[in-house]
């Protein structure tokens, strides 16, 4: 059995998105009945949901922008990109992630924990036709907890936020 580092990890995830995610730590969190979780390594900060201030003409996924300590933030929510209805309650976050590309917060109805997954508990993500996207996706996770088990689905936050109907592609 041969370990990568995470550097060796991040390039071969790069080189093949269709392979499962690496091990590492994710922040999980909710989106409507199910729990997804990103790379820890993405994760700036998780703040209290704030309204932002709404820009004419965007995308009904990108809910404003937020000023973070003097940078312009774009906000999207999550919720409303897999079509789940967007209710805001104590729970609800802004999780800032950083990309290779910008600094994005993304809205999710709540943050459960930090989880640290082993290749053994990472599948990949099953084939689908084609009209379901799911290059956003780089795996399914497993996590148990005593006698129940989680299931956590690994999302490649970049992927997503670069998809053509997120309004931030480049």
């Amino acid at each position: 059995m041969t370990a990568f580092t995470n550097v060796e990890s991040n390039a071969l995830r790069e080189a093949c998105p269709s392979l499962a995610a690496a091990a590492g730590e994710y922040l999980s969190f909710r989106l409507g009945a199910e729990e997804y979780g990103i790379d820890i390594l993405r994760v700036q900060e998780i703040r209290s949901f704030e309204e932002p201030t709404r820009i004419a003409g965007a995308p009904g996924s990108v809910c404003g922008v937020v000023n973070l300590r003097g940078t312009i933030v774009p906000i999207v929510d999550l919720r409303t990109c897999f079509g789940i209805d967007a209710k805001n309650d104590a729970a609800t976050v802004t999780v800032v992630v950083n990309t290779q590309r910008r600094t994005v917060g993304v809205v999710v109805d709540s943050v459960s924990d930090v989880v640290a997954l082993g290749h053994d508990q990472i599948r990949p993500v099953p084939a689908f036709n084609s009209t379901l996207g799911t290059a956003h996706l780089s795996g399914i996770g497993t996590v148990r907890q005593g006698e129940q088990e989680r299931t956590l689905i690994l999302m490649n936050i970049e992927q997503l936020l670069l998809q053509a109907d997120v309004g931030l592609s480049d």
